[in-house]
């Protein structure tokens, strides 16, 4: 029987976006760029999702990690794969898959991590009622007895500093910062926390186009920069367009029809995934052209790891001065610098 105070699963608190720093009395951690979890103690131990759906299988060598947990204790965190000291999403998605064989042989090759940054529940007793301050105290007691795989973020009062952690830690893999109040209590399935992101412009070329669901109108333009060797890449795509303008959008960009766009050589358009249908990874290549600008919050190698904002056509400038050397490419401490289970203690506990 399992000494866990409530039953699982249960829902994790989330954050709103914001591009805006808060005013008030804040703690700030860095944001890890992995699977958010929730793990349970043994002896039933747990790895569950945000989306409360299991998750332990999938990374069988954490339940070792679990093991560590005293009876009855639930911590909040992060599930990353890291190599190279920075984290990988790509890396962690290739986890989430049917066949174990596949799964045990990257849990040896490339073993997950664990990161903590908050304590619901310890060795019994509810936590999600007492402020984050002491929540804070309780895991950092905690995470003084833990061994790796589990790692503890870093935690701040001081805006200054997290404004550093900010640019500095993107190199790590944090893709933001977390701003969560000193006092408040653990809401589940509430956003109350407050995610700060980065934002960075870029000007690209339309390489391409995917039809809207409803066919009659653009679903989004598939972007690209020329590399280094004069190749087009693809790096993304773009969405955020009104009804109206996708109707206009896709007239464009059908009579600028090509039998090619981007080069295969570099990065093309992928396949169908286990995440998508045939039918949505469809595309038609234009001829490069017509330029862009957008914004993007975070690169994921040679491309952008989520859908960018539109901002503007840029019809002043040449395709050809769309080149991959826009790119920011983070510089910082890596990983095993930025996070540890044992040393780290808050400014505010």
């Amino acid at each position: 029987m399992s000494e866990w105070p409530f039953t699982p699963p249960i829902a994790t608190m989330e954050a709103r976006v914001s591009e805006r720093w808060p005013r008030g009395s804040f703690a700030y951690e860095p944001k890890w760029d992995g699977f958010r979890v929730l793990a349970w103690s043994g002896p039933d131990s747990r790895l569950d999702s945000r989306n409360q759906k299991p998750l332990l299988r999938y990374f069988p060598e954490l339940e070792p990690a679990l093991d560590q947990l005293p009876g009855g204790t639930v911590v909040d965190g992060e599930v990353v794969v890291v190599y190279d000291d920075t984290t990988h999403f790509d890396a962690l998605q290739m986890r989430i898959h049917p066949a174990r064989s596949r799964i045990t042989r990257l849990s040896e090759e490339v073993p997950a991590q664990l990161v903590a940054f908050d304590l619901l529940a310890a060795e019994g007793e509810d936590l999600r009622v007492r402020p984050l301050s002491v929540r804070r105290r309780r895991l950092e007691d905690l995470a003084a007895h833990l061994r790796p795989p589990w790692n503890l973020t870093p935690t701040t009062t001081d805006q200054s500093v997290a404004r550093r952690w900010f640019d500095e830690y993107e190199a790590a893999g944090c893709d933001g910062v977390v701003a969560k109040r000193l006092e408040e209590e653990y809401v589940s399935g509430k956003r109350r926390m407050i995610k700060i992101k980065h934002r960075r412009h870029v000007d690209c070329v339309v390489g391409g186009y995917r039809v809207h669901k409803d066919g009659d109108k653009i679903g989004s333009i598939l972007l690209g920069l020329y590399n280094s060797d004069g190749a087009l890449h693809f790096i993304g795509h773009c969405s955020g367009f009104s009804n109206a303008d996708r109707v206009q959008i896709l007239e464009l960009f059908e009579s600028l029809r090509t039998p090619d766009s981007f080069d295969e050589q570099a990065r093309a358009p992928g396949a169908v995934s286990r995440w998508s249908t045939e039918k949505s990874m469809q595309w038609t290549p234009v001829q490069p052209g017509v330029v862009v600008e957008v914004s993007y919050d975070q690169l994921q190698n040679d491309r952008f790891r989520h859908a960018t904002r539109f901002h503007r056509w840029r019809p002043d400038k040449p395709a050809r001065e769309c080149t991959m050397d826009q790119l920011e490419r983070p510089s910082g401490p890596g990983f095993s610098e930025v996070v540890t289970a044992r040393s780290l203690r808050s400014d505010f506990t």
